[in-house]
């Protein structure tokens, strides 16, 4: 029974679906890759170690400065600082390889979090240029009058390319985190110390093939049609 004056709060999930649907599926896809590779880099314990600690930082960073130069640049109206800021994001990604570099120099065991390090920096170089557009073409949307944001198309065979597209950056981001963990297994060069890097390298591998099927081939052969 209703008591008069009282409004039943909404359901919690009702919200919830709403702010999913608006949100860009590339950021929804950044965020949640982020937090699930947290989650598993500090294990069942929940600990977080210290270079765990640098890798939320410097996500935290990147979104900090990125928003810094974007508001810069358009509510400020200061294109020259905006412009030296967003200059400074990929900084965050020097200085996490740098703190990667120089726990295994000082003779630590590569683990998890090594290898999320590598995993991070391969996904920000082959995603961070298509994050900063995503947040500049909003930004010059609400505050200087630009076009509306581009939204990834839905159907046909425009959204098969756009799988392909995606997949290709996913791709790089691969190369370059095995990459990176190659070189660190062959720079360490001690088979106990890095043996959870040659893991990675398995997992990123599985990883890329399982986003190939799911996304590009599927497409391919399933090409998405407009509900009538």
């Amino acid at each position: 029974m209703r008591r008069k004056g009282y409004a039943h709060p909404a359901p919690a999930t009702a919200p919830d679906r709403r702010v999913r649907r608006r949100v860009d599926p590339d950021l929804l896809f950044h965020v949640e890759a982020d937090a699930f590779l947290i989650g598993d880099a500090c294990g069942e314990t929940g600990e977080v170690d210290v270079l765990v600690a640098v890798i939320i930082g410097c996500e935290i960073a990147f979104w900090v400065v990125l928003a810094a130069g974007l508001v810069a640049r358009y509510p400020l109206r200061r294109p020259r600082l905006g412009a030296a800021l967003l200059v400074c994001v990929p900084l965050v990604d020097l200085a996490l390889l740098a703190a990667s570099v120089l726990d295994l120099r000082r003779g630590a065991t590569a683990g998890v979090s090594h290898g999320l390090a590598a995993a991070y920096l391969g996904f920000s170089v082959a995603f961070g240029h298509s994050m900063v557009r995503w947040a500049d073409q909003r930004f010059a949307h609400r505050f200087a009058g630009g076009p509306p944001p581009v939204r990834p198309p839905r159907y046909g065979w425009a959204r098969t390319r756009y799988e392909w597209r995606e997949w290709a950056k996913a791709l790089l981001g691969w190369a370059v985190a095995c990459g990176l963990l190659g070189a660190a297994i062959l720079w360490v060069d001690d088979a106990d110390r890095t043996r959870e890097l040659v893991g990675w390298i398995h997992k990123l591998t599985v990883a890329i093939v399982i986003w190939l099927v799911a996304f590009p081939v599927w497409e391919t052969i399933f090409p998405r049609r407009p509900k009538h």
